[in-house]
């Protein structure tokens, strides 16, 4: 008897193993048509890089002997991308992922600077985007997701069309009269408001369709987990990249801003660059440091640091695979120990703060079979790194202790508020209270973001853009709460934390500039297509056991 049993044993678990191997029972006939027909995207994919990068390199050897070098790649390699982006949006838009996180160092250590390379990110997304637009028109499939805020998109839109015709416009064909000594912007020529009403808004709204561009480029589970574990490596490849740009200025390899004098010591500048990104601080005399990392500015990289916070954490508790989690929890630490060299007082703070909320949110504190080996590891990596650098670590948060008795956020925030207060109800002018947009005039620093809006739209536009982005969180919660994959459910949990904390921040301006731009927008789009693919789980693991049970 024992050996029947055995016998009958082995004989249901090759027919598990044989109905899971047969789950998709797929034909001869229809195995080899999706062959055929692999083969041939492939052939396209080849001859349109084959044509496109032809044409670019054409375009770039004219260039080379026309202009200069940096013009020639630029060139040559824009027509390439914005062509191959247009062709092929999905792969475009991993591109633009991939690009951004790089441009900064691209821009200052390939282009010199020049606005081509600053602008280059946008050869991937825009094209792409534009393509994702004519592909949802011609199939019938909803451009606004999700939905519900679609209201508050057009609402938001309207109020900064009229602030830009009625403010802008009247500021370009009535301009106020100059006042004796001022300059007017960089180039010394009259502002040109509307211009920089146009790019304020491209600034402020550009980045929205990432949310299409997400939802509809992450098919499957498979994707969805390449997405996330894409971000995780960029992530240390960046961080473990500038922990070699500390260990250049610490070791003297980079001078860093090492026998600059006066105001010089405490400004960050691109004259002082080193390995990679842009302008960078670094007086250990004097007690201030702070590294860009591969970004143009120091903050970007704080922010960078923040918003990495969230996504490693996704992949070290949510991911299935045990080595993948390994992977996520070297990520947390590298980041962390970034946020405490990087001379960022925000990403300091808010790394470990971003971490336990999320743990709390996503309810992996009670997950004690996942936490506590990724907690105790982590406790050790800091340790260690604590241990090895004291001096630096204490001196990081005597820097922040001291700049937050000197100025505590909540005082800084209220005053920013009592100043932007006094406008007019539509607004000083779309673009005006926005870095990038000086070029075209004289702009008004705001380091917060809602009294940026309200000094720029107004208070109605202000309100808008809060109605807009909440619309946002809240369809967010309500798709990732409908899952019901556990390891799905966290990953959606770990982005939406990340959506909310930046919806509802209001410290410094992280929605007008990279990485959070970008970040903030596309994982919106994907928290909202992890119920669709979630669908697909379940109606796959179904289907596998209606055929054991055939069985």
């Amino acid at each position: 008897m024992p050996t029947k049993q055995k016998s009958k044993k082995k004989l249901k678990s090759k027919s598990k193993k044989k109905g899971k191997a047969a789950a998709p029972q797929i034909s001869k006939k229809e195995l080899a048509a999706r062959k055929r027909q692999r083969t041939k995207q492939i052939q396209e994919a080849i001859g349109a890089l084959v044509t496109y990068g032809g044409l670019g390199a054409v375009i770039g050897v004219v260039l080379f002997f026309v202009a200069d070098p940096k013009l020639a790649l630029a060139g040559g390699g824009g027509v390439a991308v914005l062509a191959l982006s247009f062709k092929y949006p999905m792969l475009g838009l991993w591109g633009f992922m991939i690009y951004m996180p790089f441009a900064g160092t691209i821009t200052y250590w390939i282009g010199g600077g020049s606005p081509i390379f600053q602008l280059a990110k946008d050869g991937f997304y825009i094209p792409a985007i534009i393509a994702v637009g004519l592909w949802c028109k011609n199939t019938g499939k909803p451009f606004i997701i999700p939905k519900a805020m679609k209201n508050p998109l057009y609402f938001l839109l309207g109020f900064c069309l009229i602030t830009l015709i009625f403010v802008n416009g009247a500021r370009q064909f009535n301009p106020p009269p100059p006042r004796p000594g001022v300059v007017l912007n960089q180039s010394k020529k009259p502002d040109q408001p509307i211009a920089q009403g146009i790019l304020g808004l491209k600034v402020m709204l550009g980045y929205v369709p990432l949310i299409t561009g997400a939802y509809y480029k992450l098919k499957t589970k498979k994707e969805l987990l390449f997405a996330a574990r894409l971000t995780l490596i960029l992530a240390i490849i960046c961080c473990l990249l500038g922990m070699v740009q500390y260990q250049f200025l610490a070791s003297g390899k980079c001078n860093g801003t090492r026998g600059f004098t006066g105001d010089q010591l405490f400004k960050a500048t691109l004259e002082a660059k080193c390995l990679i990104g842009g302008a960078l601080l670094f007086s250990p005399t004097q007690g201030v440091i702070r590294l860009p990392g591969t970004f143009v500015a120091p903050w970007q990289w704080g922010w960078f640091l923040i918003s990495n916070a969230a996504f490693t954490f996704a992949v070290a508790f949510c991911d299935p695979s045990p080595l993948w989690r390994i992977a996520g929890l070297f990520g947390m630490a590298v980041v962390f120990v970034n946020a405490a060299i990087s001379g960022q007082r925000i990403a300091l703070a808010l790394v470990p703060t971003v971490t336990i909320i999320l743990l709390v949110l996503t309810g992996q504190v009670a997950n004690l079979k996942r936490f506590l080996p990724i907690g105790i590891g982590l406790g050790v990596v800091l340790g260690g790194v604590i241990v090895s650098n004291p001096a630096v670590v204490q001196e990081r948060i005597d820097s922040f202790v001291s700049r937050w008795q000197a100025s505590p956020p909540t005082a800084f925030i209220a005053q920013q508020f009592e100043e932007s207060g006094h406008v007019g109800i539509i607004g000083k002018g779309v673009g005006r209270a926005t870095n990038s947009t000086r070029v075209f005039g004289r702009t008004r620093l705001i380091e917060t973001y809602y009294p940026k809006l309200i000094y720029e739209i107004g208070q109605v536009g202000a309100i808008a853009m809060l109605v807009l982005l909440t619309s946002i969180t809240l369809s967010g919660f309500k798709a990732y709460r409908s899952v019901k994959d556990k390891n799905l459910r966290s990953l959606g949990a770990s982005y939406w934390v990340f959506v909310m904390i930046i919806s509802y921040n209001t410290y410094y301006y992280p929605l007008d500039v990279d990485p959070v731009a970008v970040y903030y927008w596309y994982f919106a789009g994907v928290v909202l297509r992890i119920p669709e693919i979630d669908k697909q789980e379940q109606a796959r693991i179904k289907a596998e056991e209606e055929m054991e049970n055939s069985k």
